[in-house]
């Protein structure tokens, strides 16, 4: 599974602690591990489901189970395993584990499964008909809501979408290189990409990479020559349509993504202020800056949507305003579930509502940075309603000056991306 660094999914944790914990482990056994890990957090529904029919649905202590999960996941998911090997392996990281009086039954539910592998995928496929949560491993609330919006052949695209692996996506640095001199690069260092297109990216901006040595290994990628991101996240910023010259304010702008698209449009030339407040993400942020040569941006620890000028009462200046505001707003992240599998056992019903009250309160505190006649860019990669077009018609309801030019949500089923939210505003006056 590859490892994206320094991207839009941040630091990778399970990298880190193999890095720290297991520094001489060979490559394909890490990639190993990575899968086992994200592969059992993808499918874990469907595991619990397969674990209770053996068990009668009663409770198991959760070390059990993750064995468990393990030992399934590499017999329905994995090829190269051999099914000996997977069971003698649980079995005895069973005993290893304390599990010693267990083992016996660990054996006998992972030689029962590989026995009966091929009837167990029939019953998985008519589960995907009967009980897609279940089979798909997807909350039931967000299925049916789901559902509901798009009916059952794109929920079942949607899920299909989000249990796999996700592609690594490159944005060509124009402001260290150019597309040609970068694919040449990528050739001398093995790299093999594929061209992609989509109506709001340019031509030879974003690349596929389909195989490639470790990233942080390539001297393109420490040269600054581009930067891992999903071809969704890049509408925003062609919606924001900075200029050279211009002041421009990014909101809950790190890792750096969306930032170092608008430094590389505006060619550094300008002022560019861009903000968060992860004190973490901040510092990926500042490293991003440097190896990708952006001069023009102003890295600053707050939420971005008030000066500190008015703060402190003091009375407002030019600093204060800018000509477009970029609002990237904290979500459920229901757009992007299959490059964070956790999300979906994490999010919940009540956190819509709990994100809809901070999203707005965020887009409109960043409505008062704006001169006249500015452009704010609000964008989510939530699929949801309520963080997206109610959020938009909460803030017009209460800031009567701006105006909605435009709004698009882009979705895995309809655009072949990851899930994302655009919308223009624009503030009235002169």
């Amino acid at each position: 599974m590859r490892v994206l660094l320094q991207s839009e999914d941040g630091d990778d944790y399970l990298e880190g602690l193999l890095a720290r914990e297991l520094p001489a482990l060979a490559l394909e056994d890490r990639h190993l591990c990575q899968e086992l890990v994200f592969g059992v957090t993808r499918n874990r529904g469907l595991l619990d489901w397969l674990i209770g029919r053996r068990t009668g649905q009663r409770p198991q202590k959760p070390p059990l189970v993750n064995l468990l999960r393990l030992g399934l996941y590499q017999l329905f998911w994995l090829d190269r395993i051999p099914d000996h090997a997977v069971v003698n392996e649980t079995v005895e990281l069973a005993r290893q584990f304390g599990f010693g009086p267990q083992s016996g039954f660990v054996n006998a539910v992972l030689r029962g499964y590989a026995r009966e592998r091929d009837q167990t995928r029939l019953l998985i496929d008519q589960l995907k008909v009967d009980e897609p949560d279940i089979a798909y491993s997807h909350p039931r609330w967000l299925c049916e809501r789901w559902q509901k919006r798009w009916g059952a052949l794109a929920l079942r695209r949607l899920l299909e979408w989000n249990n796999l692996p996700a592609p690594t996506f490159a944005r060509v640095n124009t402001l260290k290189t150019d597309a040609g001199k970068l694919l040449t690069q990528w050739r001398e260092e093995e790299v093999e990409y594929d061209f992609i297109h989509h109506e709001w990216l340019e031509e030879n901006l974003v690349f596929q990479l389909k195989a490639h040595p470790p990233l942080a290994t390539l001297p393109s990628f420490q040269q600054g020559c581009f930067y891992i991101q999903d071809p969704s996240t890049l509408l925003a910023v062609e919606w924001l349509d900075p200029q050279p010259g211009d002041r421009v304010l990014d909101v809950c702008a790190a890792p750096g993504g969306k930032m170092s698209y608008i430094a590389q449009i505006m060619r550094n030339e300008g002022q560019l202020v861009a903000s968060d407040l992860n004190p973490k993400r901040l510092r990926l942020m500042r490293q991003n800056a440097t190896r990708l040569g952006i001069t023009c941006v102003q890295i600053e620890e707050t939420d971005g949507t008030s000066s500190p000028v008015r703060a402190s009462g003091a009375a407002e200046t030019d600093s204060d305003r800018f000509d477009r505001v970029l609002v990237d707003a904290p979500c459920s992240n229901t757009g992007v579930m299959r490059r964070r599998v956790e999300v979906r056992w994490r999010v919940r019903p009540p956190e819509l509502r709990r994100l809809q009250q901070a999203q707005v309160r965020l887009l409109r505190q960043a409505t008062t940075r704006l001169w006249p006649g500015g452009i704010l860019v609000y964008s989510t990669c939530s699929l949801e309603p309520e963080e997206n077009s109610e959020v938009i018609k909460a803030v017009l309801d209460a800031v009567p000056e701006f105006e909605l030019e435009r709004e698009r949500l882009l979705t895995p089923i309809q655009n072949g991306v990851d899930g994302a939210y655009v919308a223009v505003l624009r503030r009235g006056g002169t």
